[in-house]
């Protein structure tokens, strides 16, 4: 399963997608809102997504993810627009034998997420606002949305 979103996601139905009777190790990873980012209040956050891109991004990581470690089920789930402080933008489940190579797959994902997928995140303060972690990105957001 992989999912983009503006919905609010369900992290309980998202694991449900990797819950197998072959599985003995469910992992989920929840990526939330949080209130400060170093000293500064954050209010909310908007993602943007350029999502052909991203679902076919997020496709080559399950990909990958699965010719390495072999017999384990994923789900991802990212949400965009506009979120509040505390709510989820990024649900990664996996469903594992052991919990070692569980662990293992949720932080190569969610790492590789950050890397390669066109996602962007702006953090809104009463001051102003930064867009953070976009100097990873392979693409950036002014080439994807050109200004007129």
């Amino acid at each position: 399963m992989i999912l983009l979103t503006q919905d609010p996601l369900n992290p309980r139905s998202i694991t449900s997608e990797v819950t197998r009777d072959r599985n003995g190790a469910i992992i989920t990873f929840l990526g939330n809102t949080r209130r400060l980012n170093g000293d500064k209040e954050v209010l909310f956050l908007e993602y943007e997504v350029y999502e052909p891109m991203a679902l076919k991004e997020l496709e080559k990581i399950k990909r990958a993810a699965i010719d390495k470690w072999g017999d384990v089920d994923i789900a991802i789930a990212h949400r965009f627009g506009r979120l509040e402080i505390e709510d989820t933008s990024l649900v990664v489940a996996i469903g594992s034998q052991h919990r070692r190579e569980g662990f293992d797959v949720c932080n190569f994902i969610v790492n590789r997420i950050k890397e390669t997928v066109p996602i962007w995140k702006k953090e809104v303060f009463a001051d102003g606002s930064i867009w953070v972690g976009c100097q990873s990105h392979k693409h950036s957001l002014s080439a994807l949305h050109p200004q007129n």
